[in-house]
């Protein structure tokens, strides 16, 4: 499960951890938010430091599909909806100047894009109408959208009785992007560091993020980590969180270089990775397809690893495709309204800073965020700000939101109780589970994840330490997921990402 992006990528160099050191700014984690965030504020003058559990680009920033686009399958018309044109607007505006920011970053600092169009297609009746609607959003807010003629049509890699398109949107190898940013970072000053798991953050009596090498200091905190591990506003309730895959293929016929995205279910995307604008010019392998779908809410798939099967023979079908190269998945969040969260932490006396929700559209609603959040830290007066920053700050809920809220958290509380009942319907010891998998029993009324490894057998609790949801296991990432809020940790229990602030408990 590596990602075509994270072959052959040179890791920035690191600096080293002072305990007790403070900064200006200190912002967790080191994806685009977090990357962005920094870049502006130390080109700003401010003393910044990043700190990641991982490495660069570890989660969502370095395994999506590398579109730039403002093209966004049908998110404008879902939009417009159940809200205002001016918001829809605001949306595009934002998405407009994070895409200029990450485009001017790419060309100064070398890192290569390709000019493309973006295409948002459908063959079915209700896809057709989904394509038409959001035709009609994206030119009321602003987009140069157009039809795709008959020709663009017939040229398609899939069949397509309609599609609306956006040209002069970019493709990038996301990888190439961060470590790039991460290296501008730490040129202009900045201080990065690498496998670092922050544990806590704490406002009182002064604001610090306490870390497993000690604790930092700073006027303000960003965490730019995906979802926030606080639960203060909790997000983790006004969100949800799905996961899809992304498989790439030796291209071994001729598939157009635009971005194609299906408004039919289940959603497809494909694009080239031509020697242009990725990976594919790194090595010596033939230009890549990459093909992405089998999104499922996280921890509720019967089969993770089934899905992507079901994509992997979907792909051999449809396009020319020849070796499978790579295979990965990423993890990304949606608010209940549609619009990204940014801004201020409720209850941290205006200390912390967040972004999420960007709907798997990081790569323009990222840097939105970050210059948002930038803005703010530099004391910027409201009034020389773009305007959309306002306008999104201004979150407005309609009863849509409230019940698409109130149905992720009902289903939220059924996967609780169906998963305490189906642990404790098991008891310890188990079998040693095959190679790859894993199963939930109960021991002394308590449920117990065991897994198999690579050769090693491991015993956790598969309670979540968020709000003890039971949790399941991930056949395709070998991982346990939990259903309720989508936390994750590897076999051996330690924390990958979500809400929960901490691993699991390990048994054995």
């Amino acid at each position: 499960m590596t990602s075509l992006w994270k072959t052959d990528v040179a890791p920035p160099v690191a600096t080293p951890f002072e305990p007790g050191r403070r900064h200006d700014v200190i912002v967790v984690g080191a994806g685009l938010t977090g990357l962005a965030t920094a870049l502006e504020l130390v080109r700003g003058g401010m003393d910044v430091a990043v700190v990641e559990r991982g490495g660069i680009g570890e989660l969502a920033s370095g395994s999506n599909t590398g579109k730039i686009s403002l093209l966004q399958g049908t998110t404008l018309s879902a939009l417009r909806r159940h809200h205002p044109a001016s918001l829809v607007r605001a949306y595009v505006e934002a998405n407009r100047d994070g895409f200029e920011w990450t485009t001017r970053a790419a060309d100064e600092l070398g890192v290569p894009t390709t000019v493309r169009t973006a295409v948002t297609h459908a063959e079915s009746a209700a896809g057709v109408r989904a394509v038409t609607d959001e035709y009609r959003a994206a030119r009321e807010a602003g987009l140069d959208v157009r039809l795709a003629t008959a020709d663009e049509l017939a040229a398609g890699p899939v069949r397509m009785a309609t599609a609306v398109v956006l040209d002069q949107q970019r493709a990038i190898d996301p990888m190439s992007l961060l470590t790039a940013l991460a290296g501008a970072f730490v040129a202009a000053g900045g201080r990065l560091h690498l496998s670092t798991a922050v544990r806590r953050v704490r406002v009182l009596p002064r604001p610090r993020i306490e870390t497993e090498h000690g604790s930092l200091f700073a006027t303000d905190i960003v965490l730019a980590t995906g979802t926030p591990f606080t639960d203060r506003g909790l997000y983790f309730a006004k969100t949800s969180a799905a996961r899809s895959v992304c498989v790439s293929f030796d291209l071994v016929g001729d598939v157009p270089d635009d971005m194609y995205l299906s408004a039919d279910d289940p959603t497809r995307s494909v694009r080239t990775v031509t020697a242009a604008d990725g990976a594919g010019a790194a090595s010596d392998r033939a230009p890549q397809l990459i093909v992405g779908g089998a999104g499922h809410p996280v921890g509720r798939a019967s089969s993770e690893r089934e899905l992507a099967e079901e994509l992997v023979a979907w792909a051999r079908d449809t396009l020319p495709v020849g070796t499978e190269t790579h295979r990965w998945s990423a993890q990304d969040y949606t608010s209940h309204n549609l619009v990204p969260f940014i801004g201020v932490m409720p209850r941290t006396l205006g200390r912390v800073r967040f972004a999420t929700g960007y709907a798997k559209w990081g790569l323009t609603n990222a840097p939105a965020a970050a210059l948002r959040i930038a803005s703010e830290l530099h004391g910027e007066r409201r009034r020389d700000r773009p305007s959309w920053m306002t306008v999104i700050g201004t979150r407005l809920t309609v009863p849509a939101d409230l019940a698409r809220g109130a149905a992720e958290n009902a289903k939220a509380g059924t996967e609780a109780a169906r998963g305490w009942a189906g642990a404790l319907g098991r008891s310890t010891p188990v079998a040693r589970p095959a190679e790859g998998t894993g199963t939930v029993a109960g021991k002394h009324g308590r449920p117990v994840g065991v897994s198999t490894v690579d050769g090693e057998t491991r015993a956790v609790s598969a309670i979540c330490p968020h709000l003890g949801g039971v949790l399941e296991w991930n056949d395709l990432e070998c991982t346990w997921d939990c259903p309720l809020h989508a936390s994750r940790f590897t076999p051996a229990g330690e924390r990958i990402e979500g809400p929960a602030s901490t691993g699991l408990r390990r048994l054995r």
